[in-house]
């Protein structure tokens, strides 16, 4: 039996190509219960792509925050320059034990037919309220991240919030 690594290496190998600050390093991330809950909104009712994103240097511990696909982010100065390693965009589907369906106005106004336009816009609020809830309680323990060229590195999740 070998000692534990004090680099604090769970087990899995380090990502030779990503160095000493490469996605290897990864075991765990924290996201707030919220950006998850807004990622995933934003995803299902426009036509932006928003993610949790993961940027090196990466640790054993790192913060994922959100962040809109849509912002390109400007182009290297010398594509020929040694890049480090690539940010890690994580899809809110694949935070969300079990995603339902965005509630949609028609619907919640169907459920109350009689009932008056404020009354429709109280109930579709309390509807999407519940819908974020669901999700904020609904986070997973664990993902798997697409680590550049890599196999997915399954990682612990830490929910905040």
């Amino acid at each position: 039996m070998t000692d534990p690594d004090p680099s604090g290496n769970d087990g899995n190998p380090p990502d030779p190509a990503a160095g000493s600050s490469g996605p290897g390093r990864l075991r765990s991330i924290a996201v707030h219960r919220e950006d998850v809950a807004s990622a995933l909104e934003a995803t299902l009712r426009t036509d932006h792509e928003v993610v949790l994103r993961v940027t090196p240097p990466f640790s054993g511990r790192m913060r994922a925050r959100l962040h809109s696909v849509d912002d390109a982010a400007p182009a290297r100065a010398n594509a020929d320059e040694e890049a480090g390693p690539e940010p890690i965009c994580i899809h809110p589907r694949d935070l969300v034990a079990d995603v339902q369906a965005y509630p949609e106005v028609d619907e919640t106004a169907a459920k109350h037919p009689d009932a008056d336009v404020e009354t429709h816009r109280r109930v579709h609020g309390e509807a999407v309220e519940a819908w974020r809830e669901r999700v904020r309680d609904s986070i997973v323990e664990s993902v798997a991240l697409d680590v550049d060229d890599g196999p997915d590195r399954e990682v612990d999740v830490n929910a905040l919030g």
